[in-house]
């Protein structure tokens, strides 16, 4: 299993980094991004301190750790700055908080983080035929969700990522333990937005794609 959506104490988490990945270790995860929420106060600052583990992650037997962000809030027209300036401080992975039906996202997010290149579009809510369109070609992942509130729409997701052969990831979205769910319940999510078993492995497929590529960054 993969989570590539994770939030300690650095935003709105309950859990130190370390803590977090062991965690997740011994729930049987072979990889996790931590990907706390940004914007233009905080960005370098929890890139710059959650490179300081990854840099000892092989102290962490078994796991992949990764330094990426979740990019949040900010006004669509800032979004393309905020995402070069990520990866220029160092973010193996760009999340973007897409714009979910349970908060006050600006509308307009979710395309301009599509344009901007995001690697992940969290929880994106009802993305439009033309924003999942772009997603293909942009080859921007879309997000199914384990998380409360946040996955009222997997749904939808699902049947546009499969209508339109969008890539998806299964992410937790983990704020503290209890977040880093089973295999059985990923599936479950997976299969309960509507996907086949084929689908529900390829979107797993998709997480280990994205691993490789940060290995390689």
């Amino acid at each position: 299993m993969i989570d590539l959506h994770t939030h300690t104490v650095f935003s709105d988490g309950e859990l130190i980094p370390a803590e977090l990945v062991r965690r997740a270790e011994v729930a049987g995860y072979t990889a996790v991004a931590i990907t706390d929420h940004a914007d233009m106060t905080n960005l370098a600052h929890i890139i710059q301190s959650v490179r300081r583990l990854t840099e000892s992650s092989s102290h962490f037997f078994g796991i992949d750790v990764f330094a990426g962000v979740e990019l949040t809030h900010l006004p669509p027209a800032l979004i393309p700055k905020y995402v070069a300036e990520a990866r220029e401080c160092g973010a193996k992975l760009v999340v973007m908080h897409g714009e979910t039906v349970v908060e006050p996202v600006a509308a307009g997010t979710n395309l301009a983080a599509i344009e901007a290149g995001v690697d992940i579009l969290a929880h994106p809510g009802l993305i439009t035929e033309q924003e999942v369109r772009l997603a293909v070609e942009k080859g921007v992942a879309l997000e199914l969700t384990t998380r409360k509130g946040h996955s009222l729409t997997n749904g939808h997701v699902a049947a546009l990522a499969v209508r339109f052969g969008a890539r998806l990831v299964i992410n937790n979205d983990a704020h503290g333990p209890g977040d880093l769910v089973s295999r059985e319940l990923r599936r479950a999510a997976a299969l309960g937005a509507g996907l086949s078993e084929g689908e529900w492995a390829g979107a797993e497929s998709n997480s280990r794609d994205l691993v490789q590529r940060m290995l390689a960054r």
